[in-house]
C-alpha cells in the first residue's frame, strides 16, 4: 500500500506514476507486502522538518523516517508500514535542472534514496555509501530510469 499526500499545488509530478513506481520499488527490495507513506512538500515545510528532526537549519531534498529497525518484524496481524518519505518538489526541481533531467526522474531518484533509508541503508561511511549507491543504481535500472550522476561525477 502506498499512502500519498501532496502539499504542492500543480507540482508537475505525475502522482499516479509515482505511486506505481513506489510499488515496483517495494517489490524490488522484497517488501512487496509492506507499505510506505510518501509526501510531496515545498522547501518551507522540508526546512522545518529538517531543523526539527536533524538539527539542520536548511531545506533538503528528501527525508526518511523509518518505523522499524533493520530486520525488525511487524506484528503478524498488522500492516508493515516501513516509514515516511518526504520529498521537496522545490529542491527536486532545482536538482533536476542541474542534472538536465526531467523533474519526474529526480522525484524517482529521491524516492529510491528514501526507500533505501527507511530500510536501514546509510551513506555516512565510504563503504556504506558504495553499497547504497550500487543499490540506488540497481533500483533505477529496475524502473527503467537512467542514472543522473554518470555525466556529473565531477560536479
Amino acid at each position: 500500500m502506498i499512502y500519498f499526500r501532496s502539499e504542492v499545488k500543480k507540482s508537475g509530478v505525475d502522482t499516479r506514476r509515482l505511486k506505481t513506481v513506489a510499488r515496483t520499488l517495494l517489490r524490488e527490495v522484497e517488501e512487496g507486502d509492506s507499505a510506505i507513506s510518501i509526501s510531496l512538500v515545498d522547501d518551507t515545510e522540508i526546512h522545518a522538518l529538517n531543523r526539527e528532526h536533524r538539527g539542520k537549519d536548511k531545506p533538503t531534498d528528501v527525508l526518511s523516517f523509518p518505523l522499524y529497525e533493520p530486520g525488525e518484524e511487524a506484528h503478524p496481524h498488522a500492516e508493515r508500514l516501513l516509514g515516511d518519505i518526504v520529498i521537496s518538489v522545490d529542491t527536486a526541481r532545482r536538482q533536476a535542472a542541474e542534472y538536465d533531467a526531467p523533474l519526474q526522474n529526480e522525484i524517482y531518484r529521491l524516492l529510491i534514496h528514501g526507500v533505501l533509508h527507511v530500510l536501514g541503508h546509510d551513506h555516512e561511511e565510504p563503504d556504506e555509501r558504495t553499497r547504497m549507491e550500487a543499490e540506488e543504481r540497481r533500483l533505477a535500472a529496475a524502473i527503467g530510469m537512467p542514472w543522473p550522476y554518470d555525466d556529473h561525477a565531477s560536479a
